[in-house]
């Protein structure tokens, strides 16, 4: 029987790995700026999901 294993080039595999990493980098980065955004907006955060749920809501029926 023949192993066949995927054959993953060494620089194939870094690329993917360091492109996860990016990836996560870019997520923690994203997740400081929402969580600031929430500390500074305090009890309006409802009122901002509203407000966003609404547009959306527009969007989707054409009116904006």
């Amino acid at each position: 029987m023949s192993d066949i294993r995927g054959e993953l080039e060494v620089e194939t595999l870094l690329k993917l790995v360091l492109g996860l990493i990016a990836v996560l980098l870019v997520l923690k980065i994203v997740e400081t700026i929402v969580s600031g955004l929430a500390w500074l907006l305090g009890p309006f955060v409802v009122v901002v999901q509203l407000a966003v749920a609404i547009l959306i809501v527009l969007w989707l029926l054409d009116r904006i």
